[in-house]
Parts: structure tokens; C-alpha cells; sequence
């Protein structure tokens, strides 16, 4: 029997979606944004700007071009360096892996922030550098109080996730983690539950909304606490609600990582990120913590 959780409505899923758990929700908001552009908020007037009317800058435009001829260089150099740029033997023996740290303004530019105030909800949430530059410190007010707007049902929910890869010219671009089987962080919380978010590639159009998910308990305190999750732990889920059939994360088709807290606890909230890492640990065997079940079995 399908687990279900009951969530938020999701800001670009269809007006019928039921409503899930507000956990799992904007998670599905913040990962399948693009693919939902057209989404409009109730009570708003279309954008019926004609395509022809847009601002052009000939400067600008001579500065991207330089731009991508720049990553396409830097592609084709990484190409013949070996896997994702390192040497072949230290691609290898590799057993930990930076992905991203937060040390200037740039580092934190990768990321996007969203609330439920992208449905007319009244959370907040910022993203700034924390003390001495050195971490990033996302922080706010939930606030679960429904806009009156007589379509949303639920509200309360606050994120950040990363934005999607691009190389040279907007080709699309994945991280491949297949050499690591853990996600590795250093964080500070104030005891609030969070969920990770992991968005991969999809081989067809209708696993578009598909998202592998697990849950990162804080402490609270003034302490750093250091959390491995093992990616065999992270559960399949589509349009929120989680699968009976269970798949492995694609580890070669990492697209965005993010964070969502959606505890229904108003009030003020923070999460301190020091560095969000990987890690081969070879003492984790295990393929994959859930049971795969047999389609059509024989009898």
C-alpha cells in the first residue's frame, strides 16, 4: 500500500493536487519551478508582452558570448583532464569531495531562496554569510497562515535549493557522484526538522516531478554537528507522495540539491551551513535501505 503524506499545495503543480504533507510540497516547488513557468498567482493579470518588445544591449550581449566561449573551453580542457576535470587515478582514489562551501557573496548566488510568499503565504526567508564570512546563514519566520485568495489550502513552508548547472551556451550540465555514496555536511540549527531534496535528470517526460528525499534532524544550540547520509537512504517520490515502486538515486545525474522546512511551527527559524560535501565511506555496504518490489512476478 502507497505511503502517503499530507503537504503542501505544491505553487506550480495542477489547482486539483491534494494536499500532502508540507514537508515534501515545496520541495517539488523548488525543484520543478522552471518546468512550471507558466504558473500565475490567483488574481493576477497574464503578461501578454509581445516577444518583440524586449530590452537588447549589443554590449552585453558581446560579454555573454565571451562568457560561454569561456566555459566551452573550460569544458573541453576538463574533458581531456579526465572526470569532471581531475586526473583519472585521483578521480579514483578519491574519498571526499567539496561541492560547496560558502566563503563570498559568489558561493551564495548558487543558491535560490523561496517561502510560501510566491503564493501570497507571509514566511520569510533570507540567505546571507554568516560571522566572519565563512558560512551561510539562511534564517526567517514561518508563518503557516493561508492567503485568502479561495485556492491554496495550506501554507507554511521555507527553502533553498540550488540552481540548476548550465555549461557553455545553456547546454544543460549534472554533477556525477557515482564515485561517493554519502552526502556529507557540517550545519547548525536551532532543533528544527528539515528535508534534503535531490533532483535528478529524468530519462522521460513523466518523471519530471520525481524527487529523492530524507529527513536532517538539528540539534539546536550553539554546537556544529556533523551529518552523513548515506544516499541508499534516500526515498523515490513523485508530486508528493512517496512510491511503492523504490529506485536508487542516479547518482550520475545530480541536477539540484535543496533544503525545505515546513515543521507548522510559526515563528522565527535559522540553518547554518559551514560546507555541504561528499564522502566514499567504505565501511556503508548497502545498495539501498528499501524493498524493491517485482513487477508482474512469476507465479
Amino acid at each position: 500500500m502507497a505511503l502517503s503524506f499530507k503537504l503542501l499545495d505544491s505553487v506550480f503543480l495542477s489547482r486539483r493536487q491534494n494536499a500532502l504533507h508540507p514537508l515534501l510540497g515545496p520541495l517539488l516547488t523548488d525543484c520543478i519551478s522552471k518546468l512550471y513557468s507558466s504558473y500565475r498567482r490567483p488574481g493576477t493579470s497574464p503578461d501578454n508582452t509581445p516577444p518583440w518588445k524586449m530590452n537588447f544591449n549589443f554590449g552585453k550581449g558581446v560579454d555573454v558570448i565571451k562568457k560561454h566561449f569561456g566555459l566551452l573551453k573550460k569544458e573541453l580542457v576538463d574533458h581531456w583532464k579526465g572526470p569532471e576535470g581531475y586526473r583519472f587515478d585521483e578521480y579514483l582514489l578519491q574519498q571526499t569531495r567539496v561541492v560547496w562551501e560558502f566563503r563570498s557573496q559568489k558561493d551564495l548566488d548558487d543558491w535560490v531562496v523561496s517561502s510560501d510568499a510566491e503564493i501570497g503565504g507571509k514566511s520569510e526567508a533570507y540567505l546571507k554569510l554568516g560571522k566572519n564570512n565563512q558560512t551561510a546563514l539562511l534564517y526567517g519566520t514561518l508563518n503557516t497562515e493561508v492567503p485568502h485568495d479561495g485556492e491554496t489550502r495550506y501554507s507554511g513552508y521555507c527553502s533553498m535549493r540550488t540552481k540548476l548547472p548550465k555549461g557553455a551556451f545553456g547546454t544543460k550540465k549534472y554533477y556525477d557522484w557515482s564515485n561517493f555514496n554519502s552526502l556529507y555536511l557540517r550545519i547548525r540549527g536551532d532543533g528544527r526538522p528539515w528535508m534534503i531534496s535531490i533532483y535528478t535528470n529524468p530519462h522521460f517526460s513523466h518523471q519530471k516531478d520525481d524527487l529523492y528525499n530524507y529527513f536532517m534532524f538539528t540539534r539546536g544550540g550553539p554546537y556544529w554537528q556533523e551529518i552523513k547520509i548515506p544516499f541508499s537512504k534516500f526515498f523515490l517520490s513523485s508530486r508528493g507522495r512517496i512510491q511503492d515502486n523504490q529506485y536508487p538515486l542516479w547518482l550520475d545525474k545530480i541536477s539540484t540539491v535543496g533544503f525545505t522546512l515546513g515543521d507548522k511551527a510559526d515563528g522565527p527559524f535559522q540553518l547554518e551551513i559551514d560546507f555541504i560535501g561528499l564522502l566514499k565511506d567504505r565501511a556503508h555496504t548497502e545498495e539501498f535501505a528499501y524493498e524493491k518490489y517485482e513487477r508482474n512476478p512469476k507465479v
